[in-house]
């Protein structure tokens, strides 16, 4: 009679998975020792910095200026339409609605142009910002040959980071102190001419829109 072959124990699987997790745990750190990672926090490292600085105040008065535009607008429009209904009952319903019809245009407008506003802004913070961002990260790449690392990576991208591996405080002195305005690491590839700036959390931020509600027409 022949013997009946069995399949393996299940036990036997948990201590396979051991081993092999056993052997990755050795070789892991050996290949992690070979590259060395430097952290910087980019938005900082750009905004901090003294023309980042004075970016942020010219870019805060072209707001404030802004904003002081788009809330004279509103404010006359408020205080149009506060006549308008005053007039509601006294006016006729075409001189009304020939008036409110104005009132709706002009309104139309002010958002047209708060839109502007805003793309403008916009593109101002691109314009100011570019430069900087250009040579922080030539002095990244600086700082990161100098320092041997292989790899820098953004702060707000990882969820950890040692605060020996950051490189930032760094940069933002080599950078005001004069760093070079062009690359000057070996073997490091120039940012393209068209990369965005990173997200600044101090720019401009959007202006208030309009909130007025239009005059009501008489019954």
């Amino acid at each position: 009679m022949g013997q009946t072959v069995r399949p393996p124990a299940m036990s036997v699987l948990p201590r396979v998975l051991s081993l092999v997790l056993a052997l990755l745990a050795v070789a892991l750190p050996a290949s992690a020792q070979t590259m060395r990672v430097g952290v910087v926090d980019t938005q900082r490292a750009v905004m901090e910095t003294e023309d980042g600085l004075r970016m942020q105040a010219t870019l805060k008065k072209l707001f404030d200026s802004r904003q002081r535009e788009l809330d004279k607008k509103q404010e006359d429009l408020q205080k149009e339409k506060d006549d308008l209904d005053k007039q509601r009952d006294v006016l006729s319903k075409v001189a009304f609605a020939k008036r409110a019809d104005k009132w709706q245009r002009e309104m139309v407008q002010l958002q047209t142009v708060f839109v502007e506003y805003n793309k403008e802004l916009q593109k101002k913070q691109g314009e100011l910002t570019q430069p900087i961002f250009q040579k922080a990260m030539n002095i990244i790449r600086r700082v990161a040959t100098q320092e041997g690392f292989d790899l820098v990576v953004d702060k707000q991208a990882v969820p950890y980071s040692r605060s020996d591996l950051d490189v930032t405080d760094r940069v933002i002195t080599l950078y005001n102190q004069g760093g070079p305005a062009e690359d000057t690491t070996k073997g490091g590839k120039p940012s393209a001419p068209g990369a965005a700036a990173p997200a600044a959390p101090a720019g401009p931020k959007p202006l208030t829109p309009p909130t007025l509600t239009p005059p009501s027409a008489p019954k």
